[in-house]
């Protein structure tokens, strides 16, 4: 029983226990006991490199284990790769969903198990009414047969979700699902996940989110450098504890102290005036001032990202003026926006921001390979020099300047990519969601950096969906709503309640006009 509720405890239905994983020079795995039970959720928490990826990789068949034992539903399992771990009732769903997005949402759920007639031919029909009634179970009603890039990234979670129903799943595992979901999305998948739930089907739940931890999962697993640290109920921790076991240290409050906004008499850096673009910009003014961090907060669509393009020379605005440093800029390109002295890490480091194949070094000065060529020569010297202090500066973890930057933590990753800019001395850095897809120890990192940037002279405009992030950073707010500018905050006013305020009071102006 429990004590606390006085509920019947659910029947277990997945216990690792003692599992070993070791690589070359790596022990990733040092006797890891996780337990799931039917129709819960659980959170698997650790910063990166704590063997969440690892355990789920044996779990799955991708890795064999070193040592330990597997039960899932009553008997003994060793699964050789992931087909077997899906056929023993085990699924995965990825951060980067492998889907296929020419191909339609039916063919999606059933590719590679397409039903056939005796003649070979496949039954295209067969596989939209089943396709139709298991999303319809699921609360989502669309036309299975339109291609699957045609709708949203919360919509093919959901699809690759009930690609794992179909195949009989008992247990699925959502790596980072809502790395890429607005707020509204999140939802959606959330009332997905309690569907499953009532089903009895199990699901492992792993993000660096912890609000949504908290929201959505029952008990939570925490690992650091591949050991068991414990396991909890979420009912019986708060935040600041559940932070303290992942890094290992106790957590001090991350809330920096907030003061008066200091930047009103200080040296104006940047501004843009009037700045339009279709439908997605409806005459912008931001300026920013020199040493100062920026934030821009609001929702999905509200044009945050848009602004920052133009601002960085990736595109062009129909209208409007951009001042940077006492003269007008007419940016053609991203390169214009570098020569000025901007740099810009975007929101989707993996597509628009590092190179995976290349190595941390070639990363890391691919921006400043001008400054050091001579005669069409790099300067190997200089380049190893430039890497190396960037590398210790930002305690960029690899272990060599020539490791694949695809083998690095996503928090790494990140590590090297602001470094690129850094290194190039910047007025100013334009940072679209610095943390996504971070952990907790690594985000207070960037975190840290930011603040050191700021206390350096160097103005800093911060993009985030996190609103208690810009609420830490950020020195001054501007709110956007559906490419406008609802208002400013400054200094202590900077509230997650003030954002949020002035974000419902743009949409209730919006709707009053949208009525007229």
């Amino acid at each position: 029983m429990d004590g606390e509720c006085g509920k019947v405890e659910k029947e277990l239905l997945l216990d690792m226990k003692g599992i070993d994983k070791s690589f070359p020079e790596v022990h990733a795995l040092r006797g890891v006991d996780f337990s799931v039970r039917k129709g819960e959720v659980h959170a698997l928490m650790g910063e990166n490199g704590a063997g969440k990826s690892t355990l789920i990789k044996v779990l799955t068949g991708i890795y064999e284990k070193d040592g330990g034992f597997i039960t899932f539903r009553g008997r003994d399992i060793s699964p050789r790769n992931p087909l077997e771990a899906q056929q023993a009732g085990i699924s995965t769903i990825y951060q980067e969903l492998n889907l296929v997005p020419f191909l339609p949402v039916y063919e999606n759920i059933f590719v590679g198990r397409e039903p056939i007639t005796r003649l070979g031919i496949v039954k295209r029909d067969e596989m939209a009414r089943r396709a139709y009634d298991v999303l319809g179970d699921m609360g989502i009603h669309i036309d299975v047969t339109e291609p699957l890039n045609s709708y949203s990234m919360a919509i093919q979670q959901m699809v690759a979700i009930a690609r794992a129903i179909t195949v009989n799943a008992k247990l699925v595992i959502m790596d980072e699902p809502t790395s890429s979901l607005d707020a509204k999305e999140v939802e959606v998948l959330f009332s997905v996940v309690r569907r499953l739930i009532r089903k009895n089907i199990a699901v492992v739940f792993i993000s660096h989110r912890l609000d949504e931890v908290f929201e959505i999962a029952e008990r939570v697993t925490v690992l650091k450098d591949g050991q068991l640290v414990g396991e909890f109920k979420v009912s019986e921790l708060d935040q600041l504890t559940l932070v303290s076991h992942m890094i290992g240290r106790e957590a001090k409050d991350m809330e920096r102290k907030k003061f008066d906004y200091r930047y009103a008499d200080a040296e104006q850096l940047a501004e843009m005036s009037d700045i339009r673009q279709g439908i997605r910009l409806s005459g912008i003014d931001i300026d920013i001032k020199k040493g100062e961090i920026l934030g821009l907060a609001g929702l999905l669509g509200s044009g945050r990202t848009e602004l920052a393009k133009i601002l960085f020379g990736a595109e062009i605005p129909d209208d409007g003026e951009i001042i940077f440093m006492g003269r007008g800029l007419h940016l053609k390109a991203p390169k214009d926006a570098i020569d000025a002295g901007m740099g810009f890490c975007t929101e989707d480091r993996k597509i628009e921001g590092i190179i995976p194949h290349l190595s941390v070094k070639e990363n890391i000065t691919i921006a400043m390979l001008p400054q050091i060529c001579r005669f069409g020569i790099v300067s190997g010297k200089k380049q190893d020099e430039i890497v190396r202090r960037f590398i210790e500066r930002l305690d960029i973890k690899t272990p060599s300047p020539k490791q694949t930057l695809r083998n690095l933590s996503g928090g790494n990753q990140q590590k090297v990519l602001l470094s690129r800019w850094l290194c190039l001395n910047p007025k100013l850095i334009i940072l679209d969601e610095p943390t996504r897809g971070i952990d907790v120890g690594t985000k207070a990192e960037i975190e840290n950096l930011i603040q050191e940037l700021s206390n350096a002279g160097i103005s800093v405009l911060m993009i985030s969906s996190e609103i208690a992030e810009l609420e830490r950073n950020c020195d001054r707010v501007a709110v956007m709503r559906e490419g406008q500018k609802l208002g400013e905050l400054t200094g202590i006013d900077i509230s997650q309640n003030n954002i949020m305020e002035l974000i419902a009071r743009g949409r209730r102006k919006f709707s009053e006009e949208e009525c007229v």
